[in-house]
Formats: C-alpha cells, sequence, structure tokens
C-alpha cells in the first residue's frame, strides 16, 4: 500500500495519518476491530464491506430503506413497509459464510425467483420453501430453517392475490416475514436477520418510517421515488436536482420530516472513523444524512469524518462538480452551531488514475481546513472504479 501524503498546512482534529503498520494489526482480532461508520446505500459499497469483515466486526452501516423499484416496490405495496433491499444487500456482503449452516442460508437469502415462469408455478415453488421442502432450504441447519420457515409463513399468510413473484429476493421475503412478525419493527426483523446470515458488524436502517425520496429539480419539476432519480430504471433525470426531501407518499408531495432514533445517534457520535461513501449522490449518501438529528450526531463524534467522491459520472449529479457536491453536502450538516470541522476533516482522492466529474479543488479545501489525502487507490484490476482493498487500508490508517 502506497504511504498517504497530505496537503500541507492547518492540521484539523482528527486527520492524523497513522503508521500503517497498526491496520495490519486489525486481522488478527477483528472482533476488536474499529468502529467505522458508513452512511451509504445501493451496492456501491458491498465490495469494501466484504474486506471490511477480515479487519473488523464492528463496522456500522447506516442504510437508506427508500427504495421505490424493482421488487423492494412490490413489497412496500403489499405490506406498507419500508424499503429493504439495500439493508438485505449489505448484510449479505456482511455474513459469516463460514459458521455452520450459514453458506446454504446465504445462498438461499441471494436467491430470486424466475423471472420466465407462470405465476401458478411460483406460487408452488414458494409454498414448497414456506413448507420447508424446497431444494435450497432442506439442507439448512433445522432450528434455521424453522426460522427462516416461520418468517415466510408470515409472507405467505398475507400475501395479496395479485402479488407478482417474479424476480422477487428470498432474502426479502424473509426480511418482510420478520418485519410482519415483530410488529412493523424494522430494527427487530433486521436483527432476526443478522443472526440468520452471521452478520459482522451492525446494519441498521436510517429511520423505520415507511417514506420516499422526493427532489425539486431545477427546472421545477419535482420526481417522486428513489427509482426514478437512479437512471436505473427509468430514463435519467434532465436538470439538475435543487432540493431533495422525503415525503410520507409516493403519489404527492408532502415533505415530512424525520428523526433519528437514539441507539442510531449513540452509534454515529461513538463511532471511531465516519465516511461518506461513493455511490449515488442523492439516493444513497444525501438520502442518510437528510434525517433530523444525523448533523448532530456526526458533530458530537470525535473521529475523523472522510468524505471519498464519487469516480466517474453519476446521472443523479447532473451539471455538478466536485465544488458543487461539498458544497451541497456542507449545506445538509452544517448550522450556526457547526462549522466545517464539525462534520468534515479530509477528503480521499486518486488524482493520477481516478476519473472525477470535475477538477478537485485543493485550495478551497485548504482554505476550509480540510485535508486532501492523494492516494493510488485505483488498480488495475480495479480501474476505473475504487480497489477496496486499497481504499480499505486507506480508511484504517485513519483511525486514532
Amino acid at each position: 500500500m502506497t504511504k498517504p501524503t497530505v496537503d500541507q498546512g492547518h492540521r484539523s482534529r482528527g486527520t492524523r495519518v497513522s503508521d500503517p503498520v497498526r491496520s495490519a494489526r486489525y486481522p488478527k482480532h477483528p472482533e476488536r476491530g474499529p468502529k467505522m461508520l458508513f452512511f451509504s446505500g445501493g451496492t456501491a459499497l458491498n465490495g469494501l464491506s466484504r474486506q471490511l469483515k477480515a479487519h473488523t466486526h464492528n463496522s456500522i452501516h447506516l442504510v437508506t430503506p427508500f427504495d421505490s423499484g424493482g421488487s423492494s416496490a412490490v413489497l412496500r405495496q403489499a405490506f406498507d413497509m419500508p424499503a429493504v433491499g439495500d439493508l438485505r444487500h449489505r448484510s449479505m456482503a456482511l455474513a459469516d459464510e463460514s459458521m455452520p449452516g450459514s453458506l446454504a442460508v446465504c445462498r438461499l437469502c441471494r436467491h430470486r425467483l424466475p423471472q420466465e415462469v407462470d405465476q401458478d408455478q411460483l406460487r408452488i415453488t414458494f409454498e414448497q420453501m414456506v413448507s420447508g421442502n424446497h431444494d435450497l432450504i432442506v439442507d439448512i441447519p433445522k432450528p434455521l430453517r424453522q426460522q427462516i420457515c416461520a418468517q415466510l409463513q408470515s409472507v405467505h399468510a398475507q400475501l395479496p392475490s395479485d402479488f407478482d413473484l417474479r424476480r422477487a429476493s428470498v432474502g426479502n421475503l424473509i426480511l418482510a416475514g420478520a418485519y410482519l412478525n415483530h410488529d412493523q419493527d424494522l430494527d427487530a426483523a433486521l436483527g432476526l436477520f443478522s443472526e440468520l446470515v452471521s452478520v459482522q458488524g451492525t446494519v441498521r436502517a436510517i429511520v423505520n418510517d415507511n417514506i420516499h425520496l422526493a427532489a425539486e429539480l431545477a427546472d421545477g419539476a419535482r420526481v417522486i421515488g428513489q427509482h426514478k432519480l437512479t437512471g436505473k430504471e427509468v430514463p435519467p433525470i434532465q436538470s439538475p436536482v435543487s432540493q431533495l426531501v422525503l415525503t410520507s407518499s409516493l403519489e404527492r408531495w408532502l415533505p415530512v420530516q424525520v428523526g433519528i432514533e437514539r441507539a442510531t445517534h449513540e452509534l454515529i457520535a461513538g463511532s471511531e472513523l465516519i465516511c461518506y461513501a461513493p455511490g449515488s449522490f442523492y439516493s444513497s449518501l444525501m438520502a442518510t444524512l437528510l434525517p433530523a438529528g444525523v448533523a448532530s450526531a456526526i458533530a458530537a463524534s470525535t473521529a475523523p469524518k472522510i468524505l471519498i467522491p464519487n469516480l466517474g459520472s453519476d446521472p443523479e449529479q447532473l451539471g455538478m462538480g466536485f465544488d458543487d457536491s461539498l458544497r451541497i453536502l456542507l449545506k445538509q450538516l452544517c448550522d450556526d452551531t457547526r462549522s466545517i470541522s464539525d462534520v468534515l476533516n479530509c477528503v480521499i482522492i486518486d488524482s493520477k488514475r481516478g476519473h472525477y466529474a470535475s477538477d478537485i479543488s485543493r485550495d478551497a479545501l485548504r482554505a476550509m481546513g480540510v485535508k486532501l489525502i492523494d492516494l493510488a487507490l485505483v488498480s488495475d484490476n480495479s480501474a476505473p472504479y475504487y480497489d477496496d482493498e486499497r481504499l480499505l487500508h486507506a480508511l484504517l490508517s485513519l483511525i486514532e
């Protein structure tokens, strides 16, 4: 790993680059590893999460539950619940597949029902899973199999007659069943799911409310629903985002303010490193920073706060350069009681091989007291993306 280089000048709190030998010690005792907290969603951080397991079992992942597309949308409509797809993805990335029975459980949770099969056959397949007779379930140890079938039974009992099982994620169905079995308590559902797949870390939704993401664009148009922002299921937005809000309805613009729970505040405030992770800028990163209490919890932490800018082009960042992204991030987190140094200490880039939307303004960062660390983070194997192992070691080296 290349030794970090840091811009000279004023040194803000939490930005000391530690001896890289220290990061090599973590794999010896990952159960005592650092509390590294990531604000993110989607799948962009899953590769890094798989690397994390060898270094710490104490990482914290605050994930968006606002997805309104794909199979998550079908579940949300059927059971009036938050989205669980991104939470499942992250949990699976952190799963310990070496535990007895875990490999079979993970295989089941990653399985999707086929697309090109009629609904009657899909119902038969699902009923086989509910009864524990499906090929993917029979080899799971009995206690785990009984737990899984209990969650699937709850879904089956309340499944609408017109529910579309095509491409349904079995892991999402298990999470939905746990949500129903625990009186619509998403934290409890995630706790049970974490035990089933032996998650080596903590995965939480940033809030547990059944709400949606919405944006007002620079041309005055309003977009309601996360899936309409990402450019994956519908054409990309044609005008830059001017305002991001949470709304109580997927059909109407009904902005709502929600706050994080005490446990979430404590996880943020007690973390040893906070990372604003790469991924879809609005639907993955900014969405996790919207709820009330997030910014104050970040400021309460004495940990280094690190921004890793996106590489390449993000459809959500239409017309935006790095300076624009930084301004929007800081506007969300700073106010009269919180300064830049309270919420951001360092930006990590690879200026040689990383392709960013615009030049990184070194002078502007220096004026803010924010360090710019320039590392070889893109490898031959990972290009044009960050190398997960290199990125992880860079983050570990910043923990004091």
